[in-house]
């Protein structure tokens, strides 16, 4: 009970002591779902990568659902070119602790709608403050209308020249979940949760429940390095190569067919 009042608590603050965000692009209504919409898709896209990794078993390139995650690094995006070529959605970074945006997020997810690639943004999170700080402020700067669940991205930060805490498992739970209610509540549809190998086992992470998770994993399917872990999407690479954009640039797939794809975008199944 006290969790849900401090929830209801920081939603009337940031409704109250904060500005909203100026009114943006309308929302997409739900694309269709039908036989029409899957053969409107690029499947299997045969995207290059600047360290190919060889897999044991299943690998990457047997999903049909491919898309990237971004940030400023990525520089320009031609989305129209990347769309042609099998991006299928992007996770695009807005926000970081609970005073940094990242410069691009605005062009991207504008870029990105405009081509009709699906888009949502993903908040890292700061083990330095609180979790309902860092969920204010990325309300205060991600406007409604995306396409996809936004993400909490949760791992260790060794390389953070400000904070390098590293909480009991328990702490770590108890504030994502406050963060992921602040968001559900907000946006009406529960975030992703982005995690590392070292990261779940470390803090249980994956205990969290009604929780979609996003796995980092370069050198081993996630049944191999996440045993018995239940996974929406996938991050196999960090040095892919995809057309339209210069550089290298992560790639994920989604767990399962493009059927279920339009309908989990479309909200109508929860792979939970």
């Amino acid at each position: 009970m006290r969790r849900f009042l401090l929830i209801a608590l920081c939603l009337l603050a940031t409704a109250c002591g904060r500005r909203e965000p100026a009114p943006d692009i309308p929302a997409v209504p739900a694309a269709s779902t039908g036989r029409a919409a899957v053969s409107s898709l690029v499947t299997y896209p045969d995207f290059g990568d600047a360290a190919p990794h060889s897999w044991e078993g299943r690998g990457p390139e047997s999903y049909p659902i491919h898309g990237i995650d971004i940030s400023r690094w990525q520089g320009e995006i031609d989305w129209a070119r990347a769309r042609s070529a099998g991006v299928s959605f992007a996770f695009i970074k807005a926000t970081e602790g609970g005073d940094m945006i990242d410069p691009k997020f605005h062009e991207y997810r504008r870029g990105a709608r405009a081509a009709g690639v699906p888009w949502s943004a993903y908040h890292f999170f700061y083990f330095c403050r609180p979790a309902a700080e860092q969920a204010r402020w990325f309300i205060r700067n991600v406007p409604r209308g995306a396409d996809l669940p936004h993400v909490l991205d949760m791992e260790w930060n060794p390389f953070s020249p400000t904070c390098k805490k590293r909480p009991p498992g328990e702490t770590v739970r108890a504030e994502a979940e406050i963060f992921l209610d602040m968001l559900e509540a907000h946006y009406g549809r529960r975030p992703i949760l982005y995690t590392t190998i070292d990261f779940y086992r470390e803090t249980g992470i994956g205990r969290l429940r009604g929780t979609e998770f996003w796995l980092r994993s370069v050198a081993g399917h996630p049944r191999q390095v996440y045993p018995g872990a239940f996974w929406t999407f996938w991050q196999y690479t960090g040095t892919g190569l995809v057309p339209g954009i210069e550089g290298k640039v992560d790639i994920n797939v989604f767990h399962d067919s493009a059927e279920i794809w339009l309908r989990w975008k479309a909200g109508q199944i929860s792979r939970r």
